[in-house]
């Protein structure tokens, strides 16, 4: 599939299954995958169409999607060594498509062997999407037009940071200013990060559809997306032991020399 096919493919599906349910879900379409983990029957469906779509222009690909290895775990074995593959994420940020908050959005990425190489961000209720291509750089969908994206470079103490960990919210790192709540949605905190409204944030898990898809954006950006632990970030590591997201190397190898010389987080 041509790389805007995939984009209006997230569109038309966000348009017949998604949007319809937005702030008029019935109590019977909300589920709980485990107490307090929201699934509904728009993250679902949304995923059945997208994974059939890739699943017939791509036979042979791995495609992991959220809700399909909540039933099959051991399909996040297969991604990892899989030499072509795709993530699907139906409805990132289902709390906030629950409770009613434009800030979700549907998300997809492809790899090859191992290696991020396109991704896809479609944020239905704002309109507005964002593509990346390996070695073609970041790009903005909207209703006035496409523009390329890159993300200024600001390695100072005074770097805005969030977290999606609310135990973090208000911590600072080594005199850097106390980190906010981010927006609590992937496909939201990645391009916000790309368009310069964070310089940083800091996630305590990382599943591969959540960051896969944003860790292209922002580096073809110029950001990066690395471990708290100073590595960059494989989409073949499943488990990291945490991350940061920062919009340029300089701002996170600074974070990084923050979180070292802080005490633990709680």
């Amino acid at each position: 599939m041509q790389t805007d096919e995939v984009l209006s493919l997230l569109k038309d599906v966000a348009e017949q299954v998604i949007n319809p349910r937005f702030r008029a879900l019935a109590d019977g379409e909300i589920h709980e995958k485990r107490p307090g983990d929201l699934v509904t029957d728009a993250d679902r469906e949304a995923e059945v169409l997208i994974t059939a779509a890739l699943v017939a222009a791509y036979p042979d690909a791995v495609v992991l999607g959220e809700e399909t290895f909540a039933g099959d775990p051991a399909l996040m074995d297969r991604y990892a060594v899989a030499e072509h593959a795709f993530t699907v994420d139906p409805v990132d940020g289902t709390k906030n498509f629950v409770h009613g908050s434009k800030d979700h959005a549907v998300m997809v990425s492809e790899t090859v062997a191992g290696e991020a190489v396109r991704a896809w961000i479609w944020q239905p209720q704002h309109e507005v999407g964002y593509v990346a291509e390996r070695g073609s750089g970041t790009w903005r969908h909207d209703a006035d037009g496409t523009v390329r994206l890159t993300v200024p470079d600001r390695a100072d103490a005074h770097l805005r940071g969030r977290t999606s960990r609310r135990a973090w919210i208000g911590q600072s790192l080594a005199g850097l200013e106390p980190m906010t709540l981010t927006w609590v949605s992937c496909g939201i905190d990645y391009p916000k990060l790309v368009e310069g409204e964070a310089d940083y944030i800091l996630y305590a898990s990382a599943a591969p559809w959540d960051h896969v898809p944003g860790s292209l954006l922002l580096t073809e950006a110029g950001g990066l997306l690395g471990t708290t632990e100073g590595v960059a970030y494989s989409p073949r590591d499943t488990a990291p032991p945490g991350l940061v997201a920062a919009g340029s190397p300089t701002a996170y190898d600074h974070v990084c020399r923050a979180l070292a010389s802080s005490a633990h987080l709680p």
